[in-house]
């Protein structure tokens, strides 16, 4: 199976304050290309911590799938209904020009969220307990072990991930990924074929 395998540590994330000024979002791992700002990012998996009620940037083109993984209590108010992210590890999936504002029912929570350009990618975000496998499309890939500890099985080998690490994953055909203990998000990001 043709793959490449890339560790994702702390040390090395980058950290870029939000667009609307109200907190600092850390990006764990990313894909150039035509994106917001100076940035040029296409698609991103990054964690932030959500401590008071406010609005999102607009991030128009763009689709958001995004997971409490700390606290918990998160709605986002939209001007069409209520986007529920009060259980966390419940991944939700919105628009990312959806004006939405921030409502905070149980104190400060912390949040992953897998962004991409809607025109060249399929996204999607999924949680792992220990004993489940998922099977990675052709893409690239991030598992993280967002709130605990995981060991995960992948192409033969261990990988052993402290809480806040997490493995890329560039697969060129389908792959499976196991779960051994603990829990890990599962973000994949798919580029459309033209």
């Amino acid at each position: 199976m043709p793959i490449s395998v890339e560790r994702l540590d702390p040390a090395h994330y980058r950290r870029t304050p939000w667009k609307n000024g109200g907190g600092e979002l850390v990006i764990i791992a990313a894909g150039g290309g035509d994106g917001w700002g100076a940035g040029g990012i296409a698609w991103h998996f990054g964690r932030t911590q959500i401590v008071a009620a406010g609005p999102f940037s607009d991030l128009s083109g763009f689709e958001r799938l995004q997971v409490v993984i700390k606290g918990r209590g998160l709605v986002l108010v939209t001007p069409t209904g209520e986007i529920d992210l009060r259980s966390p590890f419940r991944p939700q999936r919105y628009d990312g020009g959806t004006p939405i504002m921030t409502r905070l029912d149980d104190g400060p929570v912390e949040v992953i969220n897998l962004i991409a350009a809607r025109s060249a990618f399929d996204i999607a975000l999924g949680v792992c307990g220990a004993g489940e496998t998922v099977t990675l499309a052709p893409g690239e890939h991030i598992v993280y072990a967002a709130a605990v500890g995981a060991v995960i099985e992948l192409a033969g080998q261990s990988y052993t991930l402290a809480e806040d690490h997490g493995v890329r994953v560039g697969a060129d055909a389908e792959t499976p990924v196991k779960v051994v203990a603990g829990r890990a998000l599962v973000g994949s990001i798919i580029p459309k074929t033209a």
